[in-house]
């Protein structure tokens, strides 16, 4: 098997991918990677908030339950912080280094749970994207949608299987059913405004359907097709 890139791979590619909570994000991503590395592509796994020192210390203050009381502006802010560092620090040297990076949620969580969810301003939460980061975005941004019970029943089981003594990132999972069905609505408005790089996908299909698909959603874009 050939490991050469694509031409079209000579400044790397960034995938991300995005959904409420539930969706089976994580366990795409490890099947996304395996896939990709088998390929001989060059594979840098991240996530957000987070993939930096730096970015993944805010992460502890945003997501875990005893984080802090933080308003939305708050959160937008710190998010911003993060992933400016996350960029500069891990997703562009790599990119620039002819890698492929997929990340476990970008901007698009953030207006998808700071602005629809918590009631954040849109134009606001577009305006520190464009002074911190430039507006910086993936390549090809895979959200998985799935209905807000079901997917909160699969989180909660998840959640019930960690070790009571450990901090636990459940600080959204314990929100209202409405701020959910508001998250679920703000990432498909997100794909709807941004067909040529978001795809929705339905996460209630089998693990091995879905993995399917992404695999040739991804395949053919990086192929160039």
């Amino acid at each position: 098997m050939s490991t050469d890139l694509p031409k079209s791979m000579d400044r790397g590619f960034f995938i991300s991918l995005e959904g409420g909570e539930g969706s089976g994000k994580t366990t795409q991503i490890n099947r996304l990677v395996d896939m990709l590395s088998e390929r001989g592509y060059d594979v840098v796994i991240t996530r957000e908030p987070g993939g930096t020192p730096e970015a993944e210390s805010i992460r502890n203050l945003l997501v875990q339950r005893d984080g802090g009381n933080w308003n939305a502006m708050a959160e937008v802010l710190l998010l911003f912080a993060a992933r400016s560092m996350h960029i500069e620090k891990l997703i562009k040297p790599a990119l620039n280094d002819g890698k492929i990076v997929i990340c476990d949620r970008f901007t698009d969580s953030t207006l998808a749970y700071q602005g629809f969810g918590r009631g954040l301003a849109l134009d606001k939460i577009k305006e520190i994207e464009r002074i911190s980061i430039n507006e910086f975005k993936p390549d090809l941004t895979f959200i998985l949608d799935i209905d807000v019970r079901t997917g909160l029943n699969r989180s909660n089981a998840r959640l019930s299987e960690e070790d009571a003594g450990e901090q636990t990132e459940d600080r959204f999972e314990r929100l209202d059913i409405e701020f959910h069905e508001r998250l679920r609505e703000g990432f498909l408005e997100t794909a709807r405004q941004n067909e040529g790089r978001c795809y929705i996908l339905n996460a209630a299909q089998s693990m091995d359907h879905l993995s399917d698909e992404i695999k040739n959603i991804a395949l053919a874009k990086l192929q160039g097709e």
